[in-house]
């Protein structure tokens, strides 16, 4: 059920509210954008950039951003704009680890689709990022370890039919934790403690938006989705079955969100402040609302960050 890639064309879940960014700030994240993207094509070949996701742009931010790196930005052309050249980050060692990370989900991705469907596709994705895969997995040794656990964790619980979507979250939620767990930022304590806590709840923002936004397809195609079993969908419209649990839907995905904005609220930020905050406090917001198909949820993204962050 569980799609790495979540939404319309690969282009992810955590985007930042654009009218409420200053111009510089959005160029800001369209240069990470293009940082992730240029590295992921420079260390892993031209066509695994069409794996790249906004959510690994965040993570190079969020990285980015409490760490003391200096920021090289540099104009560049590429194959997507080759007339028009734009601000790219480079040599960033937080646009390489969420490059890594990127073609690690999108190789774990397809070996899902592979286990859930007998997709034909996935498999010869698979043979196409094998050699990639290995050099990634030889580095991240431990990392993935810990990540195809919690696949096999999350992969069982799918199996048999887990109603709980809490419980159903729970490994992605783990998964998450360890990808954005960055070693150099570890070394304190606090610092990954706060970098997992902000992980863990992103997983399960993500698992049960995700779970929410394929209600429809996994409905028609009798595919698991902890929504359904939970809410013991029946003999109703799924408009129906959407306004039914909705409300205890909202409820989840608005105290995750909350979490991770306590936690990013004890990071120390040391630049972008203002593009993460965006991101954090009206960019996922935002989502979740499209997502649940209401004008607006619990707050707005001003009343958000007052009542929720500490």
């Amino acid at each position: 059920m569980i799609n790495f890639t979540s939404g319309d064309e690969m282009f992810g879940y955590i985007l930042p509210e654009k009218p409420e960014l200053k111009i510089k700030e959005y160029e800001l994240f369209k240069a990470y954008y293009c940082g992730v993207c240029k590295s992921i094509g420079a260390r892993h070949g031209q066509i695994s950039r069409l794996a790249l996701t906004y959510d690994a742009t965040f993570l190079a931010l969020l990285l980015s951003s409490i760490s003391d790196e200096p920021l090289k930005i540099r104009r560049e052309s590429c194959i997507a704009h080759p007339f028009k050249k734009r601000n790219i980050i480079k040599e960033s060692s937080w646009t390489d680890y969420a490059a890594d990370m990127n073609i690690l989900l999108a190789y774990y991705k397809l070996w899902d689709d592979r286990e859930d469907e007998r997709s034909l596709p996935a498999a010869f994705g698979m043979v196409a990022f094998q050699n990639i895969f290995k050099k990634l997995r030889g580095k991240y040794e431990a990392k993935c370890g810990i990540i195809e656990q919690r696949l096999k964790e999350l992969h069982t619980l799918e199996k048999e039919g887990c109603n709980s979507m809490d419980q159903a979250a729970e490994p992605f939620a783990r998964l998450m934790e360890e990808i954005i767990a960055f070693p150099d930022l570890c070394r304190q304590d606090k610092t990954e403690k706060i970098l997992k806590w902000i992980g863990y709840n992103m997983g399960k923002w993500l698992y049960i938006l995700d779970a929410f936004d394929d209600l429809e397809k996994d409905i028609k195609g009798k595919t698991y989705n902890p929504l359904k079993l939970q809410f013991k969908y029946e003999n109703e419209t799924i408009t129906e079955f959407k306004n039914r649990i909705r409300e205890k839907v909202e409820f989840n995905l608005i105290y995750a969100l909350s979490e991770i904005a306590k936690a990013y609220q004890l990071l120390t930020m040391n630049k972008n402040a203002g593009l993460v905050e965006n991101i954090i406090f009206m960019g996922m917001l935002r989502k979740t609302e499209q997502v649940l198909e209401i004008s607006n949820c619990s707050c707005s993204g001003k009343d958000f960050r007052e009542l929720k962050a500490p």
